[in-house]
């Protein structure tokens, strides 16, 4: 779930902007920001391991299909009842908690991968070094690899500081890290999703078991209602 930034490859500090989701274009919460810092949560988690627990009981699903919208940011509060989202209402209730942790933390929106798809995450300051929190992979393991953190692409962030919003434009990456730097990262990279595919083996069976027995009974069903016609 999470992962240090490697140096020059992602901008941590960014610049100070005003109220960037104001703007005609681009993306825009569903209630003005800060109705996500405002409103009390009703879980307290005590560690960064409590909050990856918390996660790992939620359901990634889309705005389409939970509220029948393109697009609906929901507050902190409301996540934590539902236990259902997309990243962004992933990202507000771990940057809620990272804050109350006691974190210096970031929620960020931008973009992740080859082809730049929409994202948002959480970005936290520790003993001088940036990680980023990728809450929707709380599953994964409590961390996952430096290696991933150069596909991610931060846009805006937003910080809060108890009393005021401020918000915060980054810039694409300035430098890119040598060859044979991420060359030495692979190691952990390949360890990391060896060991994860390892993990999954056997309940992927317990999936595709569950999923055959479901479409086996579609079937009969289809086919009983046929041969009554």
């Amino acid at each position: 779930m999470i992962a240090e930034v490697i140096p020059g490859a992602y901008d941590i500090s960014g610049k100070k902007v005003f109220r960037p989701f104001e703007r005609r274009k681009g993306i825009r919460p569903t209630f003005p920001l800060g109705r996500y810092v405002s409103q009390p949560l009703s879980v307290h988690c005590q560690s960064i391991e409590d909050v990856r627990r918390f996660l790992c009981n939620c359901k990634y699903v889309s705005d389409k299909e939970l509220f029948g919208k393109d697009d609906y940011w929901q507050p902190p509060e409301e996540f934590e009842q539902k236990k259902k989202g997309d990243c962004d209402d992933f990202a507000f209730w771990t940057w809620r908690q990272f804050m109350e942790l006691g974190f210096v933390a970031r929620v960020v929106f931008g973009h992740v991968g080859r082809y730049g798809a929409g994202h948002a995450w959480v970005h936290f300051m520790r003993d001088g070094r940036c990680y980023i929190v990728e809450p929707t992979r709380a599953s994964f393991g409590s961390t996952f690899p430096r290696l991933t953190t150069v596909s991610y692409e931060p846009g805006y962030s937003v910080a809060w500081d108890g009393e005021n919003l401020t918000y915060f434009a980054h810039q694409a990456k300035g430098t890119r890290p040598s060859f044979f730097f991420l060359l030495g990262l692979l190691p952990e990279y390949l360890s990391f999703w060896i060991f994860f595919w390892v993990r999954m083996i056997p309940k992927m069976h317990k999936v595709v078991w569950h999923l055959s027995k479901r479409l086996l009974k579609n079937f009969r069903w289809n086919w009983g209602r046929g041969s009554q016609k």
